[in-house]
């Protein structure tokens, strides 16, 4: 096993009416938001975007970009503890925050994960399972790949999210043009798997270590996004355990420190991790219905330093995405859902729509997890969602 983080030492707890901040203004730092404010918190949100959802319903939205210094400073001095919405926040800026006021995930976790080189690194070299992949960094590197790892599909290193930043290749020719496509920037090129599914965990672990995982999650998707996830996962009862308890290894092993995402990929009846995401996890919205706590209070309580909640689901679920294709013809009629009575609505308050765009999800919750996907399905058909790709 390589070396691990330093754990911290901050054990220090945060009550309500403290200001806690959240650098991110996406619909993952408006639940935050929310359920911060529910149990008492302040929030300031920094994001550079006037029309942030998360800054729409914050006490304070600062208006900076993730670096800006006088930002950074405003958020040190206001605030009790920080946390992040999304990966791609800089790594530096964390760690500068970390020095006057807790900072969870910490950026070394963060800087990890918004790296898929890095990512792969860490994972095979402390012995979590992963598919087959090289590196890319030239033409060179694709020329030596072995032949068996063709098709497969290149990924640049950052900054892709939703199918962005990744294609499918068949050939080293396909190869070399997809690699000058994303500016020759550093890649990651990964076997192309035959799947039983994707599954996902979405667990939180506070700074003495207690972890506990919310039920695993199936999910699919279309377009490189995700569609629809189902929870419980149709998967066997010792799938189930073996990822949750391979997700929270992986977070002790990181010194994780917050609320994770941990993508798998089952093939061939195998676990292999996909990727990680340091933050809470849009197959995750479940539990905003599902659960006894969501996984957005579980981030509240571990930024506080409270105890975690408890993940029981006592009921299924199934979550569809709602895209900004919806909104092609104007807002849609949401009255087509709501007729549903065991159907929860949550629309993130986006300025503009667009195609791809998250502009919302449902939640369908039901005593099983085929009532529930039979359910969400008729429901989105009524506004205009074929079940092609679910």
């Amino acid at each position: 096993m390589a070396a691990a983080f330093p754990r911290t030492h901050d054990d220090r707890v945060i009550i309500p009416p403290a200001m806690l901040g959240m650098l991110g203004g996406g619909q993952l730092g408006r639940f935050f938001t929310i359920a911060a404010r529910e149990m008492g918190y302040r929030v300031t949100v920094l994001d550079p975007d006037p029309h942030s959802p998360a800054g729409r319903v914050a006490d304070r939205h600062v208006v900076a970009a993730y670096d800006d210094p006088d930002a950074l400073n405003d958020i040190a001095a206001s605030c009790a503890a920080v946390s992040t919405e999304f990966e791609n926040v800089p790594a530096d800026a964390l760690a500068y925050l970390s020095k006057f006021i807790p900072v969870r995930p910490s950026a070394e976790c963060v800087a990890i994960a918004q790296n898929r080189i890095s990512e792969k690194t860490f994972l095979s070299e402390n012995g979590f399972p992963v598919g087959a992949c090289v590196v890319i960094r030239g033409d060179e590197d694709i020329e030596a790949a072995e032949p068996a790892l063709f098709p497969c599909v290149l990924k640049v290193s950052r900054f892709g999210y939703d199918g962005k930043g990744q294609t499918r290749v068949r050939t080293v020719a396909e190869a070399k043009a997809a690699f000058r496509g994303f500016g020759c920037e550093p890649c990651v090129m990964e076997r192309l798997l035959s799947l039983d599914c994707e599954v996902s965990v979405v667990l939180a672990r506070g700074a003495d270590g207690e972890a506990t995982a919310f039920p695993v999650v199936e999910n699919s998707h279309r377009h490189g996004i995700l569609d629809v996830s189902i929870a419980p996962a149709r998967i066997t009862s010792g799938l189930r355990t073996e990822a949750e308890e391979m997700a929270i290894g992986l977070a002790a092993e990181m010194n994780y420190v917050g609320v994770m995402g941990v993508e798998f990929f089952v093939t061939d009846g195998r676990l292999l991790i996909n990727e990680i995401a340091p933050r809470p996890h849009n197959s995750g919205h479940y539990t905003l219905d599902a659960c006894v706590v969501s996984q957005f209070e579980q981030q509240v309580r571990v930024l506080a330093g409270l105890p975690l909640g408890d993940a029981w689901q006592p009921s299924a679920a199934a979550m569809v995405n709602l895209l900004g294709d919806l909104w092609h013809d104007g807002e849609p009629d949401w009255n087509m859902l709501l007729r549903e009575p065991r159907l929860k609505l949550h629309l993130y308050g986006k300025h503009h729509a667009r195609p791809g765009r998250k502009m919302g999800h449902f939640t369908v919750i039901d005593h099983d997890a085929a009532s529930a996907v039979d359910t969400a399905l008729a429901a989105r058909r009524r506004i205009g969602i074929s079940d092609d790709g679910a």
